[in-house]
């Protein structure tokens, strides 16, 4: 499994705009063969900021994810918005045993 953390801050001009195009961002992703979760979240420290966890099934489900013109576009745009560099870290993980 492929895991996905970014963040990405708003001024406060481009708060409303960022959450409106990460929010069509991520419905139209969990869409996508392989994710297996994608969500978009505030920061409890900086409500500027947004955090994205995602979930992806394999690191081919994540590489098309990343090709999608949508997602590219989503990418332009949201840089365009920020106040502050984009962040972004991919991880491969697996899913641990209770117990």
């Amino acid at each position: 499994m492929m895991i996905v953390l970014g963040s990405i801050v708003a001024s406060p001009d481009s708060f409303a705009a960022l959450i409106d195009l990460s929010l069509a961002h991520v419905h139209r992703s969990r869409g996508e063969d392989g994710c297996i979760s994608h969500g978009v979240h505030v920061d409890a420290e900086n409500p500027f900021k947004l955090v994205f966890v995602e979930k992806w099934r394999d690191a081919a489900a994540l590489a098309a994810h990343f090709k999608v013109q949508a997602s590219i576009d989503f990418v332009t745009k949201a840089r365009e918005l920020a106040a502050e560099p984009p962040v972004i870290e991919v991880f491969e993980g697996s899913a641990a045993k209770a117990g």
